[in-house]
């Protein structure tokens, strides 16, 4: 039984459109599915949760929508053998999907979930913030930092339409980058590595917990990550000068590279970071607020996804 979640909002509002079409080779191949519609931020997660609860039967979650609503669902499932998660990317920039190589178009993307003959076991991450230890589930990679403004920056959010119908990603995310480059300012924290290595750092300007390779819309911070091995790959962006950060920031997103100078990347399982001031942080793109503390965890290979 296949169960969609789907955000009809989503690639500047032709989500709604994708499914019209989605559907019709749904009843044209005589397939038993449930479609839920979003129609407003966290509906997605309650959904995920709501379909999952007490499950003693196999389900197939596939969730239609943008990186944003992946991540909402993820957050809300309650993981056991018997739930498998599939997903039809929209609109561009989506970082999970240049990770598994997920087909951009949506009508091949479901095909390839309805003739799928077995899944894959990805690894997720848990992010835990604020004085309640609020935690966030994340797909993709967590940021603490400079990107987590550039993902929310107004800018960015006036050009989303044009990005999607123009296919101007990324002129808009640069722009977007250029003007939080100037406004950010670089701060000492450190972080400790599975509880155990303390790293300190003088010119932190934002700090990444990594599954898969891309982050903040097709940036390469950790190329080597793996998202089946149980371990996050931490990036710190540490520079003394801005045009320095500058260079990496446009090598990170036009060139692939396994080293780059200003750029301290590690391997482990659990990430505790701290700066001394708040910064903004976020999960998949998703706004978590500004925080001097958080913590990533790796859960290995507890996501059964159709790829």
């Amino acid at each position: 039984m296949y169960f969609f979640i789907v955000n009809p909002r989503s690639c500047s509002g032709r989500g709604e459109k994708i499914w019209i079409k989605l559907e019709k080779m749904l009843k044209k191949k005589a397939i038993e599915y449930e479609s839920y519609l979003t129609s407003q931020p966290g509906d997605a997660r309650g959904i995920a949760k709501m379909l999952t609860r007490n499950c003693h039967e196999p389900k197939v979650i596939v969730v239609v929508g943008e990186e944003g609503t992946l991540n909402e669902a993820l957050d809300g499932l309650a993981f056991s053998g018997m739930i498998s998660l599939g997903y039809i990317p929209l609109g561009p920039g989506n970082d999970f999907t240049k990770s598994v190589k997920l087909p951009s178009a949506p009508c091949k993307g479901l095909k390839r979930i309805l003739s799928a003959k077995s899944c894959r076991l990805l690894d997720y991450g848990v992010l835990t913030f604020g004085s309640k230890a609020e935690h966030r589930r994340f797909a993709v990679g967590a940021v603490l930092g400079m990107d987590g403004d550039v993902g929310s920056s107004i800018l960015r959010q006036f050009a989303k339409g044009a990005q999607n119908r123009r296919h101007l990603e990324r002129v808009c995310r640069a722009v977007a980058g250029w003007k939080q480059l100037f406004l950010s300012r670089p701060v000492k924290g450190y972080i400790i590595l599975d509880r155990v290595k303390k790293i300190e750092f003088n010119h932190i300007y934002f700090i990444s917990a990594q599954i898969h390779p891309f982050i903040g819309g097709g940036f390469q911070f950790a190329p080597m990550a793996d998202c089946s091995d149980g371990r996050l790959s931490v990036c710190v962006v540490s520079f003394e000068s801005k045009w320095k950060l500058l260079s990496t920031v446009i090598s990170a997103f036009f060139l692939r590279k396994k080293d780059r100078r200003g750029v301290r990347r590690f391997e482990c399982r659990e990430a505790f970071f701290h700066v001394e001031r708040p910064m903004p942080v976020h999960a998949d793109g998703e706004d978590c607020g500004s925080w001097m503390d958080i913590q990533a965890e790796c859960i290995e290979r507890k996501m059964r996804m159709i790829l």
